[in-house]
């Protein structure tokens, strides 16, 4: 396989476990790293230029020209890396990671790119060799590829690290609980013994687990034209406002059906009878999704799966438990959101 940017790969993914595996869990064993919360890129250096893949296979490379700088000085021979592209935030002995700074760098203007490159500059967190030279490390055992990058990059100076591992699954338990408060997202466990798989969920993830009981503001209807899409959830801030805090979703197709049957007596209706509709910001990168949404009574209580919050808002889409007929709306705040205990970032990069 050519791995170059004109032929990008796909990069290896991870499927997800309740609790840290054992380290002789899979055969050949595991080995854990803390899971970066950022954009997943793969850099091809091909001993001049320097490309930036993402997730989906997208050109990165304009967004985050101070890592193009940086790799083309700093790395030693040609090479594809897999890692993670993360912005650093906060004072010395203080920092975590920023994920609103981090999604602000994919903008369309080249001016607002250099500023931000210099406001916001990111950082490169190296975590796997896929080639070096010309010759493909995919087909070889994970153990041999992650030497391979130790000597390759394990020297290189900021803003390009190599991330910690470690064979002691007490270690990793005690990262998952800690790493937390600097913003990362959990630990992952790698078989020492597999071969690169892009695209395969060959890796095993860990995240945080934790539940909220939020009010229920309203429902998108899905992208098909018919039922329940996602639901959109709320909590009450210290001021008493009913805030907007993200959405549940992944309904099978019946329960989306059922759902809106059920919420038929909370939908909010004009003097005329219509349904009112209301509409979230658009994201930056669904300019063109459509953010309407039908307005419910804000009475109805639900519990909730999360697994970190972002500012004021769920990280990622949160999971529906049940319903909470036995909490009233009014209960459901900030307060019983459990926070991290902050965790210096400059530890877990060292």
């Amino acid at each position: 396989m050519d791995l170059s940017a004109a032929t990008p790969i796909t990069p290896m993914l991870a499927k997800a476990l309740d609790e840290v595996p054992a380290p002789d869990g899979v055969p050949g064993g595991l080995v854990y790293e803390p899971k970066w919360d950022g954009f997943r890129a793969i850099v091809y250096f091909d001993g001049e230029n320097v490309e930036i893949g993402s997730r989906g296979s997208k050109m990165l490379t304009r967004y985050f020209p101070e890592l193009t700088d940086a790799f083309a000085r700093l790395l030693p021979a040609p090479c594809v890396l897999d890692g993670e592209i993360v912005v650093r935030t906060g004072e010395p002995g203080h920092e975590r990671l920023d994920w609103e700074a981090l999604s602000q760098r994919i903008h369309p203007a080249a001016s607002r790119v250099k500023t931000l490159s210099e406001a916001t500059p990111a950082t490169f967190v190296a975590f796997d060799l896929l080639a070096q030279g010309d010759e493909s490390y995919l087909d070889v055992p994970f153990g041999e590829r992650r030497a391979a990058l130790e000597d390759l990059a394990g020297d290189l100076p900021d803003p390009v690290y190599l991330s910690q591992t470690t064979a002691d699954v007490e270690l990793a338990r005690q990262w998952l609980v800690e790493f937390e408060g600097a913003g990362l997202d959990g630990v992952v466990a790698k078989p020492l013994a597999a071969a690169y798989a892009p695209g395969k969920r060959v890796m095993l993830k860990i995240k945080h687990h934790r539940t909220a009981d939020v009010v229920l503001l309203g429902y998108r209807v899905h992208t098909s034209g018919r039922g329940v899409g996602s639901l959109l959830l709320g909590l009450y801030d210290s001021d008493g406002q009913l805030r907007n805090v993200g959405g549940a979703s992944a309904f099978s197709d019946a329960r989306r059906l059922e759902l809106v049957d059920e919420l038929a007596p909370l939908v909010i209706r004009d003097d005329a009878g219509e349904i009112v509709k209301g509409a979230t910001e658009r994201s930056r990168f669904s300019a063109s999704k459509d953010v309407s949404y039908v307005r419910l009574e804000p009475t109805r209580v639900l519990e909730v799966r999360y697994d970190q919050m972002e500012g004021m808002r769920f990280r990622h889409t949160a999971q529906f438990f049940r319903w909470r007929p036995d909490r009233d709306a009014r209960s459901c705040t900030f307060e019983q959101l459990e926070r991290p205990i902050a965790y210096d970032l400059s530890k877990v990069l060292a």
